[in-house]
């Protein structure tokens, strides 16, 4: 009878710790029960009060609650910290596992897999490798769940050399390794490494998921890689797979940053939900190819139907109107955001009013705007626009205060120096054009090489100016010489002050005519069809020359041209760009 009234007690608070759920008050009386009964060394029912005070966020309670237990086990510990970075509290996590260690409780997998993926959450190298070496002398060191969050792990903290190490001798390699490989290399910027490694992985036979297709959706953006990008749209729609908002946005950005903005639209309006990021990506994608009226309209129809804007949103809208002379939407739309969105403008909203009025020609308005900031220091990226702005308006007093103000922010930014180099030029004075070269001289500055990439059936080809790395460069560079004497034939004449004082001397022969955009145009006017679009990616801002000689080439090869340079998308057709030379 009495061993029939313990077991009924053991039941009933069971029971109530499950009826208490994730609610701390009802789980405080079951603790309270707990130790009037005697049963404060019965660690299952110790680990089920924990792990649901932990993920009902009473984590200083959690903590309070394991300090007072005497003889915690492995399995108390590996449910604690699983649930406690799940949960996000991964300061905590890391807390028990030192506990654990104190304890010389037995480690397992889960506990030190659950450790790691703290390490990454927080981006806690030293303690990260700490654990491994851990990992390693408890015998984990070929459990694959515990390698996979080790390959996370490490490209998390921009450790890629590790990451690869450990990616590379996993015997088995799981979805999540690939995928956490592969993003890695992404955010990171290695979109081509990222690529590289899908083509293995589809080699090896392994089933790629949506968080695979976010990573490569995400590495053609960076490298414009269009091919690819539409190889995967195919592949879902020949594999009837479903295509939820996360992924919808990946393809709204993709095509929008690879030049197809009316494909772009076309995702945009197949998807049955639109959240708020959607919407934003839709907006960002007219902007960036300079269709401001189309991204003011999107911007309505989401007032009108879609989710409230947020502070993306604001920032697209503005870039949007800045790249197209869009002034009185633009303020309309900052006013909006503060008066009927209570959005306090942050500072990229305020480098995009600048950007906006600059590029107008409302020089004096937008640095009265700067002023208005006030007590809000404005920070290189405010002056970098404003600068810009005073290069295409040929403003040289505004130009000079505000790159003696981006210089005292950013003195060792070559990219300054280059735009304060180019405002004195446009005004002549080639004396101080000359010693803000010397500066940079002594300082050990050098302008960012620029270069210019393309794709040809799925494969991208990159060029710098003047390369001849190329095993077709004669050829290239036969076909670019009679490409450009019939552009002259047409009325094409070089705008040599575009660059001369850019270039270094024995540089200036070959400055216009072997720029790497337009190396990159010729090899794909001789490798593709007529009638295909030929799209490159330039790193840099287009130069005005190239972007003179891309409308007449436009015209004598009888093709479309995108570029996607630094800045934005520029459409190269019949004899005229999208941006209306406004750029």
């Amino acid at each position: 009878m009495i061993h029939q009234n313990a077991h009924h007690r053991r039941l009933s608070l069971y029971h109530f710790l499950l009826l208490a759920g994730r609610r701390i008050k009802p789980l405080q009386q079951v603790h309270a029960q707990i130790i009037v009964s005697g049963k404060t060394t019965s660690l299952p029912f110790l680990t089920k009060l924990l792990t649901s005070a932990c993920a009902a966020e009473a984590i200083l309670y959690t903590r309070q609650l394991l300090f007072s237990i005497s003889n915690p086990d492995s399995f108390l510990f590996s449910s604690l910290i699983k649930t406690s970075t799940n949960h996000n509290f991964c300061h905590d996590s890391l807390i028990f596992y030192q506990h654990m260690l104190v304890c010389n409780a037995e480690c397992s997998s889960h506990a030190l897999t659950a450790v790691i993926k703290a390490c990454a959450n927080l981006s806690a190298l030293g303690i990260g490798k700490n654990v491994h070496c851990h990992v390693l002398v408890c015998g984990y060191g070929s459990d694959l769940f515990v390698q996979a969050a080790l390959v996370s792990f490490y490209a998390k903290c921009n450790e890629l050399g590790g990451a690869r190490k450990v990616f590379d001798e996993m015997p088995q390699k799981t979805l999540v390794a690939w995928n956490s490989m592969i993003s890695g290399y992404e955010q990171n910027g290695l979109a081509e490494e990222a690529i590289r490694l899908f083509s293995s992985m589809r080699d090896s036979g392994i089933e790629f998921d949506s968080v695979t297709m976010a990573s490569l959706l995400s590495s053609c953006s960076q490298l414009g890689a269009l091919g690819l990008g539409q190889w995967i749209h195919e592949y879902i729609n020949r594999n009837d797979l479903h295509v939820n908002t996360t992924i919808g946005t990946s393809f709204i950005n993709m095509y929008g940053r690879c030049g197809d903005v009316v494909k772009a639209r076309e995702v945009f309006e197949s998807l049955n939900q639109q959240n708020v990021i959607t919407w934003t990506a839709m907006i960002s994608a007219y902007g960036r190819h300079g269709y401001g009226r189309e991204a003011i309209e999107v911007f309505h129809l989401m007032k009108l139907h879609g989710p409230s804007p947020n502070s993306v949103t604001f920032i697209a809208v503005l870039s949007a109107c800045a790249h197209a002379g869009l002034v009185s939407e633009g303020q309309l739309a900052y006013d909006s955001m503060i008066q009927d969105y209570q959005t306090v403008p942050k500072m990229e909203h305020h480098v995009s009013m600048v950007d906006m009025l600059g590029r107008a020609g409302l020089l004096h308005e937008a640095y009265q705007h700067i002023q208005d900031m006030n007590p809000i220091k404005p920070t290189a990226a405010v002056w970098t626009a404003m600068l810009g702005a005073c290069k295409m308006h040929k403003n040289i007093s505004l130009g000079v205060v505000a790159a003696e103000n981006l210089l005292a922010i950013e003195p060792h930014h070559p990219g300054h120096f280059v735009l304060i180099s180019n405002i004195y030029a446009m005004a002549g004075q080639m004396d101080r054009v000359e010693r803000v070269r010397n500066v940079m001289i002594r300082k050990g500055l050098k302008k960012q090489v620029g270069y210019a990439t393309i794709e040809v059936d799925n494969k991208t080809y990159l060029f710098s100016m003047a390369d001849k790395s190329h095993n077709e460069t004669d050829i290239i560079y036969r076909y670019l010489d009679e490409l450009m004497e019939r552009c002259r034939e047409v009325g094409y004449t070089p705008a040599f002050e575009s660059v001369m004082h850019e270039v270094e001397e024995e540089e200036r022969v070959h400055a216009l005519r072997y720029h790497s955009e337009k190396l990159a145009l010729a090899f794909g006017l001789l490798k593709t069809g007529e009638g295909s679009i030929i799209r490159i990616v330039k790193n840099l801002r287009v130069c005005e020359d190239c972007h003179i000689a891309f409308k007449f080439i436009s015209v004598v090869a009888k093709r479309k041209i995108i570029v996607h340079d630094k800045l934005r998308f520029h459409h190269f057709e019949d004899g005229s760009c999208s941006c209306l030379d406004y750029w």
